[in-house]
This record gives C-alpha cells, sequence and structure tokens, in this order.
C-alpha cells in the first residue's frame, strides 16, 4: 500500500510560484507512475500532470502548460509540482496520486493512491 504525503501549499499573490512536494512510503517508489491533480470549490476534480517510471516523460494539461512543470527524484521516493506564474484560477486543492499502470494517464480512475492534498489559494 502506497502512503502519499503532499507539503508546500500555501498563500500566493498572482505572478508568484511554488513548490509542492510529495513524498511516498510503502511501495517501490520507481514502479508507479506519478500525477498531480487538482479541485476547485465547486468544480470536478481536475488532470494537472503526470510524469512516468523513470522520469523522462511527463504530460501537462494545457491549462498549465509552461508554467508548471512535473519531476521526481527515486532516489527520495518523491515528486514535485514546480508551479510558476501563478493566477487566481490555479486555487485548489492538490493531489498527488500514484498508479501501478505503465500508461496512465488523466485519468483520475486510473490512480488507486492518493494523498490527502494541500491547498494553493493565489491571491489576485
Amino acid at each position: 500500500q502506497v502512503q502519499l504525503v503532499e507539503s508546500g501549499g500555501g498563500l500566493v499573490q498572482a505572478g508568484g510560484s511554488l513548490r509542492l512536494s510529495c513524498a511516498t512510503s510503502g511501495g517501490t517508489f520507481s514502479n508507479y507512475r506519478m500525477g498531480w491533480f487538482r479541485q476547485a470549490p465547486g468544480k470536478e476534480r481536475e488532470f494537472v500532470a503526470v510524469i512516468n517510471r523513470s522520469g523522462d516523460n511527463t504530460i501537462v494539461a494545457d491549462s498549465v502548460k509552461g508554467r508548471f512543470t512535473i519531476s521526481r527524484d527515486n532516489v527520495k521516493n518523491t515528486v514535485y509540482l514546480r508551479m510558476n506564474s501563478l493566477k487566481p484560477e490555479d486555487t485548489a486543492v492538490y493531489y498527488c496520486t500514484a498508479s501501478p499502470k505503465l500508461y496512465a494517464t488523466r485519468g483520475a480512475g486510473e490512480y488507486p493512491y492518493w494523498g490527502q492534498g494541500t491547498q494553493v489559494t493565489v491571491s489576485s
């Protein structure tokens, strides 16, 4: 059973940056594709980014492309989401996810493991 713990959320002004971290335990980290999703109040959960097991391939949602970067450290068993040029519409709870599927991409149902979430609030 993989456990995921996010950190790094907070309040930031529009145009600012944050880096989210997700520390994992309970499994072999390099066996999982790792993703980030977010959910704003009153909205459905939304795919943000995913990274493959080796860390050399990523998919990023169009809404954050060019501003957000996902990366991973298979020694530290941690995945990161670097968020630059933040906008008020990026305000949401951000969730770290893990999937053992080789080709898991944008579907929330492809990820059986979820963290508790970390709040990101971007003020205008």
